[in-house]
């Protein structure tokens, strides 16, 4: 991984950095919704008040903080807003929590559109480049390292890996704790894992204020990524987006999580650049086929949830994991000609006492 950045050029590069932003927003909501049960639709709400508190914190109008500053504090920000919900998480379970959830988005996108001082409006803001120790993670300064021109995206590559690192081991930390093994009891039964100790209602609302840190995390590495927030990104399709990505990659574990993200973020931009020389698949730009790019990858991992739930309900995880356990059990192969298989050695027989 650290290596692709000397062989790949920018295009593949923008979707590993997408990819990875959208691994660590799918591993988040994977603790809420696939560990603890709790279903939600509002995802794309904390990944817009991350990316949305790193541009105003960070730019003009607004304080103007060092940028590694406005990041800390952005997922800060993010992680507040989820712990401003989670009284209603802690009390509202199922379709209805979804339906809570749900409205977040709404009045999310109309804060956005309407609060021209903070978001820009319509058109956005752009997203001050991040800056560590004095180094810059954009092009605006010259850096060749082994003969190769590192711009945004070669510099953007190694941060986003860090950080996609560190979500995966803190996320697997946290399963594999007690934490974890309480949201599943949650998730199992309430009445349960009330009875076993567990306060319910409280790990439901950190269970909600970890997911909106990974969330805003995951909307600052965004930010990052495009250069450039607008509205219209942050809205109930994107919400969408990463439930199918928890769905298709496996409920409940960071691995599925990280693979559902590539698949569902990568897609789309493949069929973009490739429309041409796809059946039925319109190019950006022409009136000539059937469907774009984007509805096209649409359909295809919406037929792969489909097929997931049938065949695979624990997603591409769970999949890999029953071929894993098939390989290792296949049986020795016999005996090649010519040699005859070892015998196992005979029990040595004990002697029989006389009867009295």
């Amino acid at each position: 991984m650290c290596a692709l950045p000397f062989y790949l050029d920018a295009f593949w590069l923008r979707i590993g950095l997408f990819s990875m932003a959208a691994a660590v927003g799918a591993v988040g909501l994977g603790l809420l919704s696939g560990t603890a049960g709790q279903l939600s639709l509002g995802h794309a709400f904390f990944l817009a008040v991350g990316a949305y508190g790193y541009v105003w914190l960070a730019g003009e109008p607004g304080p103007g903080l060092p940028t590694a500053v406005a990041a800390v504090l952005a997922v800060l920000l993010a992680g507040a807003a989820g712990g401003l919900f989670s009284p209603v998480a802690g009390r509202v379970r199922g379709v209805y929590l979804g339906v809570a959830t749900l409205a977040l988005v709404f009045i999310g996108h109309h804060v956005l559109l309407t609060a021209d001082s903070v978001t820009g409006g319509f058109n956005g803001r752009s997203v001050p480049p991040l800056e560590l120790g004095g180094f810059s993670f954009s092009a605006d300064s010259e850096l060749t390292l082994l003969g190769v021109p590192f711009g945004a995206e070669e510099r953007l590559w190694y941060l986003g890996l860090a950080l996609f690192a560190v979500t995966w081991f803190t996320a697997r930390g946290l399963l594999r704790g007690r934490p974890g093994r309480a949201l599943v009891a949650l998730r199992d039964s309430e009445t349960a894992a009330a009875v076993m100790g567990v306060d319910v209602s409280r790990y439901r609302s950190a269970a909600f204020v970890v997911s909106s840190m990974y969330a805003g995390l995951a909307g600052v590495m965004i930010a990052l990524s495009f250069r450039r927030v607008v509205p219209d990104y942050f809205g109930l399709v994107l919400s969408v987006d990463y439930l199918a990505m928890i769905v298709i990659g496996g409920l409940g574990s960071v691995a599925g999580a990280t693979a559902g993200a590539v698949f569902v973020t990568a897609l789309p931009l493949l069929m973009t650049r490739y429309a041409d020389q796809l059946p039925l698949v319109t190019a950006p730009g022409t009136t000539g086929g059937t469907v774009g790019p984007t509805e096209a990858a649409r359909y295809l991992y919406g037929a792969a949830i489909v097929l997931i739930l049938l065949f695979a309900p624990d997603g591409l995880h769970g999949l890999v994991r029953r071929l894993r356990a098939r390989v290792s059990r296949r049986p020795a192969p016999p005996p090649t000609a010519g040699t005859s298989p070892t015998p196992s050695p005979a029990p040595s027989a004990r002697a029989k006492e006389p009867t009295p």
